[in-house]
């Protein structure tokens, strides 16, 4: 294990990239694991598995809300501390993961109350229905407990990649992958446990991936390590973080908003399938984005702590290397959709009426997904190189100004209601796309240009 991570500075861009976005993003379709392995054995229960499916599936807005925190505290502060690292200032990157880490801990024990006060309320604001309900919250009272595990688990690992250490952070998510595989079909079928199963089957699973994360961070291997005396959160170090955190924090928690808005419209156009349907649009989508995160995550380091050395010239090389890159599997990966939607849909149900469904309407929701590949490149570099202002509005952009909206006016212009729900998402995402390309360009040349002054980033 390297004694140091100079090689950020010195390494050909594309070996570099290579070596550090494979593992995350084989992390990311690990992590996917934990979602997609719950819904595969849930939506194939015997007779209510449909309904099983439909009940977990509305679960997910607040599953996607718990782990935004994370985003909004580790997305933040794991790229500054590669910036840090990258001017030699190993000690405020230690600072920066010691607070982080707490304000990480005070952040999960408050989300775990409010889940087990106010989880069921919460379930039927977001579109349960009398008939899933109760699937619903069997599957949150359980996850509830192991929250705190989710929230290390996800934001501590940040820091574990962000140092170059992407081997770690692949087995990270690796090691509670496989024992949620092997405890799934043992706690739901074999001891008969249903939804409940699977919820344990998760919590189980990502505390032995949360121990795993903690004890590296504290241990001599790692470049950065907590500290005790780190430990007390100060402004001046949290701040800048969760300023910069908060674009990603967004991008998550908004889906939850939207998961909201578009089971509450399917609900009303096309009943409990057309929810059941979402439940299976937004798993193969995570199938879409979590690769996309995934090589976004591996340039992270390469970018931040070359934006911090002053390397301009390697900056531009990793972020064309990643936008080529990601746009070749957004467009390989749509072809396919568009191709093969039934083989898809059949992953998560064998209901015919809603595989039928499902597989039509996959068709329409993932239309732009050809063009994403340079949402996830250019939002995510403005990340890596500390512009939380611009990531902040693209987020906001594509998620509140374009798709919220447009959830409630499609049926209105669509014959079809319900597609037309379904059509607002790559309505928006063409949408978005062209203003973060256009935004990007403007701001990209004044990150460059900074690096030649000692400007701060805005």
């Amino acid at each position: 294990m390297q004694k140091n991570n100079a090689f950020l500075g010195t390494e050909p861009v594309g070996k570099l990239l290579f070596k550090l976005a494979v593992p995350t993003v084989a992390a990311q379709l690990i992590n996917m694991l934990y979602n997609i392995v719950d819904r595969i054995y849930i939506g194939h229960m015997p007779s209510d598995g449909h309904l099983a499916l439909t009940g977990v599936g509305i679960c997910m807005p607040i599953i996607m809300f718990v782990s935004a925190f994370a985003a909004l505290i580790s997305a933040g502060g794991a790229p500054r501390a590669s910036i840090f690292m990258g001017k030699g200032d190993n000690r405020s990157a230690e600072k920066t993961l010691g607070n982080c880490f707490a304000l990480q801990v005070v952040v999960s024990l408050i989300l775990t109350a409010v889940l087990l006060l106010f989880g069921r309320p919460m379930l039927s604001a977001f579109g349960a229905s009398e008939n899933t309900i109760g699937y619903a919250s069997d599957y949150l009272s359980i996850y509830a407990l192991g929250t705190i595990f989710v929230q290390l688990t996800l934001g501590m690992n940040a820091y574990i990649t962000g140092q170059g250490f992407a081997k770690v952070g692949m087995l990270t998510v690796l090691i509670g992958a496989v024992l949620n595989i092997v405890l799934d079909p043992l706690f739901i079928f074999a001891l008969n446990l249903g939804v409940r199963g699977a919820a344990l089957a998760t919590i189980l699973s990502q505390g032995i991936s949360c121990a795993w994360v903690i004890s590296f961070l504290f241990g001599k291997k790692t470049l950065l390590r907590i500290r005790r005396e780190n430990l007390r959160i100060e402004r001046k170090i949290i701040l800048p973080c969760i300023a910069l955190g908060l674009a990603p924090f967004i991008m998550q928690s908004s889906e939850s908003i939207i998961s909201v808005c578009f089971n509450s419209s399917l609900l009303r156009y096309g009943g409990d399938v057309a929810v059941g349907a979402m439940t299976i649009l937004t798993s193969v989508m995570q199938f879409a984005m979590l690769p996309l995160q995934g090589l976004a995550q591996g340039a992270q380091p390469i970018t931040s702590y070359n934006y911090g050395a002053g390397n301009a010239q390697r900056v531009k090389a990793i972020f064309r290397l990643l936008l080529t890159v990601s746009l070749a599997y957004s467009f390989v990966l749509w072809a396919m959709i568009q191709l093969f939607p039934q083989v898809f849909a059949s992953i998560f149900t064998p209901d015919p009426e809603l595989l039928a469904f499902s597989a039509r309407a996959l068709r329409i929701y993932c239309g732009a997904l050809l063009l994403f590949g340079a949402q996830i490149a250019c939002q995510m570099t403005f990340v890596a190189i500390g512009y939380a202002k611009s990531s902040i509005i693209v987020a906001v952009m594509r998620k509140f100004i374009l798709l919220l909206p447009l959830i409630f006016l499609m049926p209105c212009i669509i014959p079809d209601k319900t597609m037309g729900v379904y059509m607002a998402e790559p309505v928006a995402d063409a949408l978005a796309v062209t203003f973060t390309v256009l935004l990007f360009r403007a701001q990209f040349k004044k990150a460059i240009a900074s690096m030649e002054r000692p400007a701060s980033a805005s």
